[in-house]
């Protein structure tokens, strides 16, 4: 096979075998969705072991500074002076200003892999029903999005790194 025909098996049939998990036997403790992005991302940052690293490392990385905003967010009274509002919009600010100045440190240059984590978090949070508390935040369960966020993409980024070994295998020199 061509190599991106090989590609496109691999990563298809991986792609495949993480879906049933994530509807099947493991949902509510894998996410399809937190798993693609950061198997993207091991592509996007070139498909090696510096890739690998980073592609965990720093999505894990988001995955925290979101945890850390989503507690300082919950802590703001409803009757802030500023408004909840704006409130939001600083403490947000603040932390996506803490986690890019973060890439000075080499373990922690792939922003955009920080940034995927820290959405990925905040969509979950956000958009499923009665996550954006302290009782999950504070809890050790696969509610608790540093927990299920983090198998996530983790698992993510071993599937990006066994889809580009299966297609290495598969492509054939002519």
């Amino acid at each position: 096979m061509n190599k991106l025909t090989a590609l496109s098996f691999s990563i298809g049939i991986l792609a495949g075998a993480a879906t049933f998990f994530a509807v099947g036997p493991l949902n509510g403790y894998f996410f399809i969705w937190a798993a693609t992005i950061p198997w993207a991302t091991y592509f996007a940052l070139g498909a090696n072991e510096t890739a690998f690293k980073g592609a965990i490392i720093c999505s894990i990385f988001g995955v925290v500074m979101a945890w850390i905003t989503a507690f300082l967010l919950l802590n703001v009274p409803s009757d802030a002076v500023l408004g909840f509002p704006l409130m939001a919009a600083l403490t947000v600010t603040v932390a996506v200003i803490v986690m890019c100045l973060a890439a000075s440190i080499p373990q922690l240059s792939a922003i955009p892999a920080s940034v995927f984590g820290y959405s990925m978090t905040f969509a979950y949070l956000l958009q499923t029903p009665d996550k954006m508390t302290k009782d999950v935040l504070l809890g050790i369960s696969f509610n608790n999005p540093l927990v299920v966020i983090s198998v996530s993409i983790v698992i993510g980024v071993y599937l990006g790194k066994l889809s580009a070994q299966l297609a290495e295998k598969w492509t054939t020199t002519q």
